[in-house]
């Protein structure tokens, strides 16, 4: 049995709070620090016309810290934090940051999965949508100062990608494009 006893808020800042919790798990008393932040939609974008999945390329100040370069490989992402359903989200996601304007109802969901659970247990929604240029309204790059660079993947170099060591892909489109390469490769 679990028993919370204390919660403190140490900082808060736009999109994540730290706090330390006081807890009494299995009658041993305990304490951890938790940094709670928003759920997530991601999408994997497969172009049809260019035979490619497209990921998303952009700067992350804690992986630059960690090896000096920054930049990820990822999967069309963002939060939830509009009062909207997450596929209305994804949706939104895809224009913005790829520039492909898909009807919500092509978007398909793939799973859902819990991530940083030791630290901050996002849930993220993974979905995924096939696309053609007809579909392409604007080159991408997401809004603000988002900075997002479009990347293209050839089918048939999907899976050499996944395990490039030389480049820092997030674990999210890893999985996604696994899952791509065992249900997806080998349809017409």
């Amino acid at each position: 049995m679990i028993k919370i006893e204390k919660i403190n808020e140490l900082c808060r800042g736009k999109f994540l709070t730290l706090k330390e919790v006081f807890f009494n798990y299995k009658g041993k008393k305990r304490r951890w620090e938790v940094c709670t932040s928003m759920d997530s939609v991601a999408i994997l974008i497969y172009d049809r016309d260019l035979e490619s999945v497209v990921l998303v390329k952009q700067f992350r100040l804690p992986v630059f810290l960690k090896n000096r370069d920054g930049y990820t490989y990822e999967l069309c992402a963002g939060l939830c934090d509009k009062d909207k359903c997450s596929i209305e989200i994804a949706r939104e996601e895809v224009l913005e940051e790829c520039g492909y304007d898909v009807e919500s109802e092509r978007i398909k969901k793939i799973t859902s999965t819990w991530a940083s659970v030791g630290t901050n247990a996002a849930n993220q929604t993974v979905y995924y949508v096939e696309v053609t240029q007809n579909d392409k309204v604007h080159d991408g790059g997401g809004i603000d100062d988002e900075d997002i660079e479009i990347v293209e993947i050839k089918k048939d170099n999907v899976e050499k990608f996944i395990f490039d060591e030389n480049k820092v892909i997030t674990p999210g489109a890893k999985f996604a494009l696994m899952w791509w390469l065992h249900y997806k490769k080998g349809e017409k």
